[in-house]
């Protein structure tokens, strides 16, 4: 097979939760175990910063990878899912895996396949971890995909792991109470290895606090150590920041090209691990180094998709934000910008209840409802229709790049046209 054949084969032979939802969704990590093996437990041959949270945990992998790689240090970075090319989920030093490596996993390892019949996330993580020891990594850099306790990249060798904050998203697997999801995000943490949380947040922190204390795990909150304090510029392209640490002007005009205003807790959540990271004496940094990471963060790592500016005229912006603390970031943003009219290119997944978020949308505004071109996508028309008892209107559209194409030709010239609700029609706008 060539890699086109081969990634066919992969959406199409393996269970993908992404694309069809709770039927890829497995309940244990026996399949994972068993693969690893099969591979020779390349998980054992690196060292790992794991991350989990329900938002902001692929902003701070982007963010930690791109410091490690301006300090020197050759750097693995899992993340998921991809927008464009399956081979963005798994990076070295911020160049995604070769076509080549692809197939040759999947042709050396079709045995193995056929006998555990493992899910697509398994797969990946497989493929990551065997590329990432093959390659002597000095550190590999893994977001969980949901969770943390069952999630397949939970079969690491961490020098730390980090969890960003607890939100509503997946319930259907992790609970229905924030307890509950923040029991399964704390899976991730383990014997004598330091936590870093991003935020402290009532009856959370406990569950946080108990699983630690089960396993000898320092914990460190992070917005008890940094403050950013944002400075208000003219520049467009750019947020700028004085950083502060424990009262210490830490990082003076910090200008990041991160434009989502969630971004200064991530940045913050970064900054703290590798702080910790560098107490310890498992890396050596700079403050250089570290502006430079954060400055440098799209140009190193590939990081798409956070309040991103498609275009000026008229001004159209995509974001991925997608469970109910992601879309109330986003329209608090929304809010805060100067514009005429709003034009919103929305689609949901569909097994998610469009209640939750349809609520938190903006009245005002004319809405382009789609469904992005994968099974778990919500229908267009009863979207549409749950959105009308929401109190939203608009119209839907057959395919995201007819929805999009409408809201480009509508929106006049100081108008705002914004792309979001699922990952999957941003990925297919950019």
């Amino acid at each position: 097979m060539n890699y086109k054949e081969t990634i066919v084969w992969l959406f199409s032979q393996l269970p993908m939760f992404q694309r069809v939802g709770k039927a890829a969704y497995k309940a244990d990590l026996k399949t994972t175990v068993d693969l690893l093996n099969a591979l020779g437990n390349p998980q054992e041959k690196f060292k790992a910063i794991h991350v989990a949270g329900t938002n902001g945990k692929g902003s701070v992998c982007h963010l930690l990878a791109s410091i490690l790689q301006e300090a020197g240090y050759k750097t693995g970075l899992y993340t998921s899912p991809h927008l464009k090319d399956f081979r963005e989920r798994i990076r070295l030093n911020g160049k995604v895996i070769p076509q080549e490596r692809v197939v040759e996993f999947v042709k050396t390892n079709q045995k193995a396949f056929d006998k555990l019949k493992p899910s697509f996330f398994e797969m990946t993580v497989g493929m990551a971890y065997n590329y990432f020891a093959d390659e002597q990594v000095d550190f590999a850099v893994l977001e969980t995909g949901m969770g943390g306790r069952l999630d397949s990249t939970n079969i690491s060798n961490p020098i730390v792991t980090v969890i960003t904050n607890i939100g509503y998203d997946h319930q259907q697997f992790l609970g229905d109470e924030l307890i509950e999801i923040a029991r399964e995000k704390a899976g991730i943490i383990k014997q004598n290895i330091p936590l870093v949380v991003g935020k402290k947040q009532v009856g959370v922190k406990d569950v946080f606090e108990e699983v630690a204390s089960q396993k000898n795990a320092a914990i460190t909150y992070t917005d008890d150590h940094f403050e950013f304090r944002k400075i208000e510029t003219t520049n467009k392209s750019q947020q700028l920041f004085d950083i502060w640490l424990d009262g210490e002007l830490f990082l003076e005009k910090m200008d990041s090209p991160l434009l989502a205003n969630y971004q200064a807790g991530n940045m913050a959540t970064t900054l703290q691990t590798v702080s910790l990271l560098q107490e310890s004496g498992l890396i050596q940094l700079t403050s250089e180094i570290i502006r430079n990471g954060m400055q440098k963060v799209l140009e190193n790592t590939g990081l798409q998709g956070r309040w991103q500016t498609l275009s000026s005229n008229p001004l159209t912006i995509c974001d991925t934000g997608h469970n109910p603390e992601g879309i109330q970031a986003v329209i608090e943003q929304i809010g805060s910008k100067d514009f005429e009219h709003l034009h919103f290119v929305f689609g949901m997944v569909n097994d998610k209840s469009p209640e939750t978020i349809l609520y938190l949308l903006p009245k005002h505004a004319t809405y382009y409802f789609c469904k992005a071109d994968i099974p778990r996508g919500m229908n267009a028309v009863e979207l549409k229709e749950a959105a009308f008892k929401a109190g939203l209107r608009g119209q839907s559209f057959n395919s995201v790049t007819d929805a999009y194409n409408s809201a480009i030709n509508n929106a006049g010239v100081n108008d705002l046209v914004f792309v979001g609700g699922s990952t999957f029609v941003v990925a297919e706008v950019l």
